[in-house]
């Protein structure tokens, strides 16, 4: 078996659902467009490109958890999605697995704060914030 290299630029299969995550909430929040959820996810550390992001857009409408229609702005039209009922409960359910993952994940490092040798001397020490 092959040592990955671990870094940002190589874990985007990982990063994809958090990116579905990502748009499916904020189409639930209201209408969305491609040039705008490039931007809010730029925000969040992500660089997608258009040729990215409007695949992911896509298939989450084929899938049935977004609609689109096309808007006219001015001399351009743009399109614009929004979550279905069928997404926003999709969302309702990943909400409740990412809340049981994030308590694990912060479980998990407290209690590794807890084993180390430094922690066990604060406590006995009767440092603050210890138990």
């Amino acid at each position: 078996m092959k040592s990955a290299q671990v870094n940002a630029a190589n874990c985007q299969e990982i990063y994809s659902g958090l990116v579905r995550i990502h748009i499916l909430y904020h189409a639930c929040e209201g209408p969305i467009f491609g040039l705008g959820m490039i931007e809010e996810l730029r925000r969040h550390g992500y660089r997608l490109s258009a040729g990215t992001l409007y695949p992911l857009l896509h298939a989450l409408e084929m899938k049935g958890y977004l609609r689109s229609r096309e808007v006219r702005s001015g001399r351009s039209i743009r399109r614009v999605y929004r979550a279905t009922s069928a997404g926003r409960k999709a969302l309702a359910l990943v909400k409740e697995k990412v809340k049981e993952l994030v308590g694990e994940l912060l479980e998990d490092d407290a209690s590794r704060r807890a084993s180390r040798p430094e922690a066990s001397r604060s406590r006995a020490w009767g440092h603050v914030g210890t138990s």
